[in-house]
């Protein structure tokens, strides 16, 4: 079973109620989900208390569903102190959205998510420099590998400075519809495709989402 941990539904840009995805997600083989809706100082206690409501239904089905926020285009002198906020709020994974080329993410996001241990994943970071992708492991930030088809286009070049650095990497959908959930074994060829030995693979697929999750208490 797969853990999926940057997914978007209508309390953001996706399309579905967190209860549709986190349903959709299980029949696809997803045993661990979080949400992770677009957030900032405005929306971001509202985001986090709504998932939460629905994160408890699927709990019925035996899922355990995180709910967090993924930080979208917060200037970068103030992404400390909005993901200070978010964990007050009680997020339970925290995900930044990085300098994707598809995108105009403020030069300097990627700098200071990687500086910052409370945030879990840096989402599509685009052309991540090594200096920053050694910060990631320093600081236990994973960086993601993509699914998603307007941010997947640099996953060999994260996927290089994460090798190079010794920084953690996972494999995520950022899932917006039913259409981006994907199986184990679609998770596997992305990995790959990437760049990623069959080790390397197994690790970003398995082990490290496991690990924060357990890191944020919910093993």
């Amino acid at each position: 079973m797969r853990v999926e941990l940057h997914t978007h539904t209508l309390l953001s840009d996706g399309e579905l109620l967190p209860i549709e995805l986190a349903r959709r997600a299980l029949v696809n083989g997803t045993k661990t989900l979080a949400f992770t809706d677009h957030a900032s100082l405005s929306n971001m206690e509202r985001v986090i208390q709504e998932a939460r409501k629905d994160a408890e239904l699927a709990a019925d089905w035996g899922m355990t569903v995180l709910c967090g926020v993924e930080i979208t285009h917060v200037p970068v002198r103030r992404i400390d102190e909005v993901v200070s906020r978010a964990r007050k709020l009680g997020a339970e994974i925290v995900v930044v959205h990085g300098e994707t080329i598809s995108e105009p993410v403020e030069k300097g996001t990627n700098l200071a998510a990687v500086k910052n241990p409370d945030v879990d994943i840096l989402a599509h970071p685009g052309f991540i420099t090594l200096e920053e992708a050694q910060l990631a492991r320093d600081n236990g930030v994973v960086l993601e590998i993509t699914s998603r088809g307007s941010h997947c286009k640099t996953n060999g070049h994260v996927a290089r400075m994460a090798q190079q650095a010794g920084a953690r990497m996972v494999v995520n959908t950022d899932a917006h519809a039913p259409g981006d959930l994907m199986d184990l074994a679609t998770a596997m060829r992305i990995a790959l495709a990437a760049g990623l030995t069959r080790e390397e693979a197994d690790r970003a697929l398995i082990e490290t989402p496991q690990e924060i999750v357990k890191r944020r208490g919910r093993a």
